[in-house]
């Protein structure tokens, strides 16, 4: 009979040997089935004992914001608070970790999100906030920036194509009011992939990103992804904040918004330059919006992970960062936060 990890690549085999040693001692894992619904690491769901895991073998590229060290704290404790599944083991060093596993809910139950739903979020964020704070890294701004530069210098567009993207997110950058001291526990991944039901209650999963940042990071790229009208965008911020947000945090939402529409729309495109090597540059910024990108996902006409739907992705979201900074009330959050 074949050990269901003989189907682990083999650079990746011996680490997940070890990992599910430490956690399950001599107990044989009876399925492997990989999970494609994510493009940063190698995930997988494994049965041992007639329970499922999770079992997620992160990449060995590592840089200031992509590394175990940091991030297995903040997936630890937000395991801790009830927000994230339970975590049987996670070696940093190994790049390793396994916990419970959660079924996927497909894209297609986010399409119609509900206000129960925005309202679930919006009490779920608040309580990973109220955590001890994570370990810090850059700025949120500065990290954009230097993906935004990164994105400029790859030739994936045509030269002059984002300039009025570069020169949007330096006025945004000039007038947020940035405040250290009042960072708070971030997840900075909050799509729907990143977003689970068990029947019953919402997990967060996937820490990768995770570190101390704005509090608005979070909420801002929930009404990107699923509270995406102005009524759900209201019960998210109420159950958030507890109360009704003054004109000030509208203000600043509107202006973190843009930036993690850039933010995402920088660092799926380079992800696919990475990943595609030289192809001919992009020449205009026409794209589907997020619901059609969701339809082609569910439709299965796209591959999530595959480079093209990165370059895809990264596509949608800077057609919508510059919708969104061309807007009458971008100018109005401008005039907000400085005043």
């Amino acid at each position: 009979m074949s050990d269901p990890i003989d189907r682990i690549p083999e650079d990746r085999r011996e680490r997940a040997r070890s990992a599910l040693a430490a956690t399950f001692d001599r107990a044989p894992v009876t399925s492997l089935e990989p999970i494609t619904t994510g493009a940063s690491a190698s995930s997988y769901r494994i049965e041992v004992a007639g329970r499922p895991y999770l079992l997620r073998l992160e990449s060995s590229r590592r840089n200031e914001i992509r590394d175990p060290h940091r991030s297995y704290v903040c997936m630890r404790l937000a395991a801790e608070a009830g927000i994230a599944p339970a975590v049987r083991h996670a070696d940093p060093e190994a790049a390793v970790a396994i916990t419970d596993f959660v079924p996927y809910r497909p894209m297609t139950d986010w399409s119609r999100p509900s206000a129960d739903l925005a309202r679930d979020l919006g009490n779920l964020v608040a309580r990973l906030q109220a955590i001890p704070a994570f370990p810090p890294v850059t700025d949120y701004p500065t990290v954009v920036g230097r993906l935004l530069g990164l994105l400029l210098g790859s030739g994936l567009f045509a030269p002059g194509l984002l300039d009025p993207h570069r020169e949007s997110f330096e006025r945004i950058r000039e007038a947020y009011p940035w405040d250290d001291g009042a960072l708070v526990s971030s997840h900075n991944d909050l799509s729907p992939a990143n977003i689970l039901s068990d029947g019953e209650r919402l997990w967060f999963i996937d820490w990768e990103t995770a570190y101390r940042n704005d509090s608005l990071v979070d909420v801002a790229t929930l009404t990107i992804f699923i509270a995406v009208s102005p009524e759900l965008e209201a019960v998210l911020l109420r159950s958030w904040l507890g109360r009704e947000p003054d004109r000030a945090q509208r203000a600043r939402l509107v202006l973190m918004r843009s930036l993690a529409r850039l933010y995402y729309g920088c660092a799926a495109s380079v992800n696919s330059a990475n990943a595609l090597g030289t192809v001919a540059p992009e020449t205009d910024l026409s794209a589907p919006t997020w619901a059609e990108f969701g339809m082609a996902i569910e439709q299965k006409h796209l591959a999530i992970g595959a480079p093209e739907t990165q370059r895809l992705v990264g596509k949608v979201a800077l057609a919508s960062f510059l919708a969104g900074v061309t807007a009458p009330e971008f100018e109005e959050a401008i005039k907000g936060v400085r005043s």
